[in-house]
């Protein structure tokens, strides 16, 4: 599948997802995001982790604006809804989703990695929102994940200036979750993947359903939200297992 626009592999539960426009440092295009959304729709069955990232030195340097610049202003609207569809299939599709991050996070490579749970950046990342430096909008998610994650008013000074993130600082933003060294970033999201996918997959779900969503919710809704939760994860043959192992002292064999 070497040339293909989505590279995919499986291997156990953990599916490494490969974005293969070396030429456009993996602007995403139609057929790109198409893909995207046909792996997340319907995952390979078994596979409980995806790992995200790129090629030739680069994850994602956002909108393929060859593509932007002929479609109307209706066209663009839908397009932009397309793509708040297939972020969330990505965030909410059931898979924890690994991104190892390095060269060109860029705007709609911004969009993408924010709506993906574990974010790994090696020292060449470069994290820049420039569609105000282009005339435009961001329209992929951005305002409602990025801006979540960093803040409105980050985000703004962002946008307004073009300002580019190191690793380090994407860091401390939070819009990484690890820097690692050069070449390290798909070694660690193999290990996190492995772990995450040991975990009892009805708590994985409820970790990546219930925290984004009790976040949109005032405290005593989330509160309560929070208790329905626990409630329904403690009850599980999984907790029942994750209970002995501990009182056994061993590591837990979840379904």
């Amino acid at each position: 599948m070497g040339q293909d626009i989505l590279q995919i592999s499986v291997e156990g539960a953990i599916a490494t997802l490969v974005m293969n426009r070396p030429e456009k440092r993996n602007a995403m295009c139609e057929e790109l995001l198409h893909a995207l959304e046909s792996f997340f729709s319907a995952p390979p069955g078994g596979v409980k982790v995806a790992i995200l990232t790129g090629t030739a030195g680069h994850y994602c340097s956002g909108l393929d604006l060859s593509e932007h610049v002929h479609r109307e202003p209706e066209e663009n609207f839908y397009h932009s809804r397309h793509w708040h569809s297939v972020m969330e299939k990505i965030q909410f599709g059931g898979l924890a989703v690994v991104s190892a991050m390095f060269g060109a996070v860029i705007g709609g490579g911004m969009e993408l990695a924010a709506a993906t749970h574990v974010r790994i950046a090696e020292p060449s990342t470069i994290f820049q929102l420039p569609e105000g430096r282009r005339g435009i909008f961001v329209g992929g998610g951005a305002t409602a994940r990025v801006g979540r994650i960093i803040g409105p008013d980050r985000m703004t000074e962002m946008m307004l200036t073009g300002r580019k993130y190191s690793a380090d600082e994407g860091l401390t933003l939070g819009l990484a979750h690890y820097s690692v060294g050069e070449g390290e970033a798909m070694s660690l999201a193999q290990t996190l993947a492995g772990k995450i996918s040991r975990n009892a997959q009805f708590a994985n779900m409820l970790m990546l359903q219930a925290i984004p969503r009790i976040n949109d919710m005032g405290r005593d809704d989330g509160l309560f939200a929070e208790a329905l939760a626990a409630s329904m994860s403690q009850t599980t043959p999984d907790a029942q297992e994750g209970l002995r192992a501990f009182l056994e002292k061993r590591a837990p064999k979840f379904r």
